[in-house]
């Protein structure tokens, strides 16, 4: 049977600024701990705590600019572009510009609390 999703479950988010996260399928919003599809919307100049999580993380740029923190190096992922963090690496999130970004998240398996891992000192 399909499942309709009316509307997204609104999610506070961790970093220095208000970010909108409006889960459409994951742990809150539809029970689903296999994956998590949200929506976010991050102001510019927002910055994430550093985290090493237990899922990988899908990620497609609609509008704006992800800059993407690794121990590999910094990647700036444009609208157009996507990005794929394997789980178990280490990664910081950021929109470092005034025009800030839209993406959409997926997660697999779905995001939690306890499996994220955010850096302590943040």
């Amino acid at each position: 049977m399909a499942i309709k999703i009316k509307e997204p479950a609104v999610i506070e988010s961790a970093g220095n600024k208000p970010k909108i996260i409006e889960e459409y399928f994951g742990r809150v919003n539809s029970g689903n701990k296999a994956v998590s599809i949200a929506r976010m919307k991050s102001p510019g100049g927002w910055i994430e705590p550093g985290q090493t999580p237990e899922f990988d993380e899908y990620t497609i740029v609609f509008k704006g600019t992800l800059q993407v923190e690794t121990n590999q190096g910094t990647e700036e992922i444009n609208a157009g572009e996507a990005v794929l963090v394997p789980a178990g690496e280490w990664v910081r999130y950021s929109t470092p510009y005034k025009e800030g970004a839209e993406y959409i998240a997926v997660c697999l398996p779905a995001f939690s609390m306890e499996i994220v891992h955010r850096d302590d000192s943040e």
